[in-house]
């Protein structure tokens, strides 16, 4: 491991709470596409399946910022232990009722429940800053080994529900995630020394932390970012059934994966000058500009090799981020402004999904590559219209008054 990332493990804990957080966030990847694999098998209706995942990722964007509220008033250990066991047990609900094969609306009420699980990466990324806050340099490590680790969740995770599910039997997929979640949640919660100290009521203002702009722009953004991702997941898919080879798009989404999990990996070494903003608005460009070579794709070579080099603005921009909401965002309410951008992109992904869905129905997955394009040019729009919102620090700089000095090698916090 390159010294940079043995660096940020040396603070006691470090290592054992990341670890929590993989476990904990592996359920992000494998639970919509285990619903899916799952309820497709037993029932053969996929416009039931889609409508179940949906449900989930839009149950977690409504309920995610909610529960990240309440873990920066009273502490993540008294808020997630009861949310992940009813997550979990939800999770069983819908396992049973699709096994027994109950009315739909059972399963949709159970989707929904399973769908309030807490943002884990929010809450590791929430304890690397309280444990480096000031030091900017190990906390944009710190920030772009957990973007790996979501990278790794989302290259290995589809791989291990579906194969569950069609290899063993087909609730496996979503139970092995719920047994992930509660694994990781409870490990986590078990670490008290490094987690972040609750901020009582009189320490919040009033209202959400989308009173920020500069969190709102990112927000906004990130939808469209999330639309990005929704729409070249089911397009790949057709892309390659229509070629004859449906099981390679699980290959070459990984690949997509891979080149963020690299360009993140590569981010965490650079000792870093300028402004994050000026990063961030360079990165959203950067992932509109690399749909654009989409629509030469002939051959699933090609669209790998293509995918693969969008993959490289993806971890970069994602850490970026993270600093920028820190910096827009007052520590009060940390954990819910890092989990509205996750929100962001949930809500993004499911109206991406759709619309390319709607467009290869009707046109071919050739056609399907126009909506990444076109949700890539509306992130970039946005980024460019709000540049100057995330230019301008909030009012508490993200991390209080008293953490407003300049780092030891000259440059600001980021």
């Amino acid at each position: 491991m390159p010294s940079p990332y043995r660096a940020i493990f040396a603070a006691p804990g470090s290592l054992e709470f990341s670890a929590a957080g993989f476990f904990g966030r592996m359920p992000l990847s494998m639970m919509g596409i285990g619903v899916v694999t799952m309820v497709s098998q037993l029932t053969g209706r996929y416009g039931l399946a889609g409508a179940l995942s949906a449900t989930l990722a839009m149950a977690a964007a409504v309920m995610g910022p909610q529960v990240s509220r309440l873990v920066d008033r009273h502490g993540q250990r008294r808020v997630l232990r009861p949310v992940t066991l009813f997550a979990a047990a939800s999770v069983a609900g819908l396992l049973v009722c699709a096994q027994q094969g109950l009315p739909d609306w059972t399963l949709f009420v159970f989707a929904a429940g399973a769908g309030c699980v807490p943002s884990v990466g929010s809450m590791v990324r929430a304890r690397w800053a309280e444990i480096y806050r000031g030091a900017g340099r190990p906390l944009h490590t710190a920030y772009a080994w957990e973007s790996i680790v979501d990278e790794v969740c989302f290259i290995f995770g589809p791989i291990v529900s579906i194969g569950l599910s069609t290899a063993w039997f087909p609730e496996a997929g979503p139970l092995i995630a719920g047994v992930f979640l509660v694994t990781g949640v409870f490990w986590l919660t078990a670490q008290r020394a490094t987690e972040p100290r609750p901020h009582p009521k009189e320490h919040h203002t009033d209202g959400s932390a989308l009173r920020s702009s500069g969190l709102r722009v990112l927000v906004i953004t990130f939808v469209a970012t999330g639309a990005i991702f929704g729409a070249v997941d089911v397009v790949t898919v057709a892309f390659a059934e229509e070629r004859g080879h449906k099981a390679a798009a699980s290959l070459v989404l990984a690949v997509y994966a891979l080149g963020s999990c690299l360009a993140g990996a590569v981010f965490g070494l650079l000792r870093l000058r300028g402004k994050p903003s000026t990063r961030w608005l360079v990165g959203v460009c950067a992932m509109a500009v690399s749909m654009i070579p989409l629509q030469l794709a002939g051959s699933l070579p090609f669209l790998a090799v293509a995918l693969f080099v969008a993959g490289l603005a993806i971890a970069p921009t994602m850490v970026t981020t993270m600093a920028l909401v820190e910096q827009h965002v007052p520590r009060a309410q940390l954990t819910e402004g890092m989990t509205w951008t996750s929100t962001g992109l949930a809500v993004g992904v499911a109206l991406g999904s759709s619309a390319a869905g709607w467009v290869v129905d009707a046109s071919g997955a050739g056609a399907g590559y126009a909506v990444p394009v076109v949700a890539g040019a509306l992130a970039a729009a946005v980024a460019l219209l709000g540049y100057r919102r995330l230019a301008e620090p909030g009012p508490t700089g993200g991390r209080g008054e008293d953490d407003r000095h300049l780092r030891t090698d000259g440059e600001h916090v980021a």
